[in-house]
């Protein structure tokens, strides 16, 4: 028997003989192409914006692995890198709450879900702005999340009030200092996160130029016995916070080792600083597993943290699937499969049960996309939520003989929907925010139609007016951050179709749409290979016309409906058009009902439930 042939019937084996070891319902992996790890002294998985998506994608193959499969995966990497003689590190880099039914849909949000997470040893841990956002949120990282992972847990520049004693107290340890058991390499580590404003007032996020002036900080990057410096941060890896990290460490350090694990953006991304210092991002929602190695690393106090001759750097995203992870850990059915990971897998499944999280709102008659199709279009999701249920949702609330424009932001949206079931935790995965919407009565409707030209064409001019509101905060983040846009053809192919591995290494036309990252280190970092998904980018925001046609007279005056989270850049652009607004001028809209509830409602009532 050929190589090629071995690999292709490995490949299937191990995905007929893993595929059922994630959530029921959960689909089948893919066979494809995969790259394989190179490995080093120094290993680390990474995770980053899980955002609740602990049970996987179960419309998505790719993604279809869930939290107890990856806490097998760990173990499993772990006992590799021990036969290796090498080390491996977890990194978790924050925003594991809000965003999917798992985290959002418990009361209070989270129980479930903090729990789970307890259940993986991660050796560097930190908050991101999602923590924060709610004061009882920012509580619970304190006084729950934190303690779970001791000293691991680190905020370099994050204070919060001690809900006991009333006290400003540091999140969590500023920073640690390790020895890794095989290889013996002395780490400093620390846990930033990016410049944020949104908090809830009972935290404190002191800006990263700031909090690198601070004495510990300087005092601890001096530290003399030290191979690496490791940084992790719900930072993007390009972005002012992190360049100046690196360039105070390398005022005072100018030849060791520095590794970076960020997130926030949600997207794939490798950076290289310099040639010691490298930076790692690793997606969103549980899609990506990061994978980094670095070689040539002076350890045990040999050397005094000069790096040896031969330093190297290495990345690969995992797509978070039984596929990937039965070849990169060697294992099959019997040997992949761990209690501890089959324990928390069948905790989501009951968890999932309790929350009634597969509970059927409608089925979906087609997908819909936010990025992958272009808008305005029959694939939009914003075309769809524009044209459909935003007339739906004003007109049940609007005022008699009135006419209403109603305005939504693109990042309000943060995820598509599928052909298919749409369920209770399809609603949260669709948006997961809890604001609703506000109304402004009897605008002179000569503004109000200018209020989304300006918010989506006239960003500086907004943004010279007021600096804090930056109009890229309004579509979703992976537009916010694409560093390029993709048209391809393939975006109408279904996921769920199976594809065999031997065809696919035969014929690239036939290779599964799915990640095809760039980045510092090139076009090889994905583990799976894939072709290119669709890439479209959004608007700011959408805007719904009620009670207004091209062929009636236009109203003088109308009511400007809009989420409570563009508030402000929706009375900043009525101020710039000379109406003199101000928030107690809003009223609350549709009985203060988060936009999550109404659109589930508009499913309920106009979608077949029969699938």
């Amino acid at each position: 028997m050929d190589r090629s042939s071995a690999v292709i019937l490995f490949a299937l084996f191990t995905l007929v003989s893993l595929g059922r070891a994630a959530q029921p319902g959960a689909p089948l992996p893919f066979s494809a192409p995969l790259r394989e790890l190179t490995w080093g002294q120094l290993n680390f998985l990474h995770t980053t914006d899980v955002h609740g998506w602990h049970a996987g994608h179960l419309q998505e193959p790719s993604y279809s692995a869930d939290w107890g499969d990856y806490i097998s995966f760990a173990h499993h990497m772990t006992s590799k890198a021990g036969e290796l003689g090498a080390d491996l590190l977890l990194v978790d880099t924050g925003d594991r709450v809000e965003g999917n039914g798992l985290y959002d849909a418990s009361d209070p949000p989270g129980v479930f879900t903090s729990d789970l997470v307890r259940r993986l040893t991660i050796d560097v841990i930190c908050s991101g702005n999602h923590e924060l956002y709610k004061q009882n949120t920012s509580e619970r990282e304190y006084t729950v999340t934190a303690p779970n992972f001791k000293g691991n847990y680190l905020a370099s520049n994050i204070d919060i009030i001690d809900p006991k004693s009333g006290d400003w107290v540091p999140l969590a340890p500023r920073y640690r200092t390790f020895t890794t058991p095989n290889q013996g390499v002395r780490i400093l580590a620390l846990g930033f996160l990016f410049d944020f404003t949104g908090n809830a007032n009972n935290t404190i996020v002191q800006p990263v130029e700031e909090t690198i002036e601070e004495k510990w900080f300087q005092d601890s990057i001096r530290i003399k016995e030290l191979d690496l410096i490791l940084v992790i941060g719900h930072v993007p890896v390009r972005s002012k916070e992190f360049t100046a990290i690196f360039n105070a460490i390398r005022k005072v350090r100018w030849d060791i080792p520095i590794q970076f694990f960020g997130g926030h953006t949600h997207i794939r991304d490798f950076v290289k600083y310099d040639a010691g210092a490298y930076a790692l991002e690793s997606g969103r929602y549980m899609e990506t597993i990061g994978f980094m190695s670095i070689d040539g690393l002076t350890s045990a106090g040999k050397g005094g943290g000069a790096p040896k001759s031969g330093l190297s750097f290495n990345r690969r995203y995992i797509d978070n699937n039984l596929f990937s992870y039965g070849h990169h850990s060697g294992r099959n059915a019997t040997t992949f499969p761990t209690e501890k990971g089959g324990n928390v897998t069948k905790l989501i499944s009951e968890a999932r049960k309790s929350l009634k999280l597969d509970a059927l709102q409608g089925c979906a008659p087609q997908n819909y996309w936010l990025n992958r199709a272009p808008y305005p279009s029959n694939d939009s999701i914003l075309s769809w939520l524009g044209d459909k249920v935003l007339p739906d949702i004003v007109k049940q609330e609007a005022r008699e003989n009135t006419s209403t424009l109603a305005i939504i932001n693109s990042g309000a949206l943060r995820f598509d929907i599928f052909k298919g079931p749409f369920t209770v935790d399809t609603t949260y995965s669709v948006s997961p925010f809890t604001g609703g919407f506000r109304r402004l009565k009897n605008v002179p409707f000569a503004a109000a139609k200018q209020v989304i030209t300006l918010i989506n064409n006239e960003g500086p001019i907004l943004e010279a007016a007021a600096p804090e509101l930056q109009v890229s905060s309004l579509v979703p983040p992976e537009q916010r951050y694409a560093r390029y846009d993709l048209f391809e053809e393939t975006a109408s192919r279904d996921l769920a179709d199976q594809q065999p591995l031997s065809v696919a290494l035969r014929n690239e036309d036939s290779l599964k749409p799915g990640y095809t990252t760039t980045d510092d280190g090139g076009d090889d970092g994905d583990d799976t290979v894939h072709s290119a998904l669709s890439f479209y980018r959004v608007p700011n925001c959408v805007q719904a016309e009620v009670g207004i046609s091209e062929s009636s007279e236009e109203p003088s005056k109308v009511d400007l409906v809009y989420l409570e989270f563009i508030q402000p850049y929706v009375l900043l652009a009525l101020q710039y058009l000379g109406q003199d607004y101000k928030e107690d001028d809003t009223r609350d809209f549709a009985a203060r009902k988060s936009f999550t509830e109404l659109i589930s409602a508009w499913v309920g009532e106009h979608w077949d439930k029969d699938c």
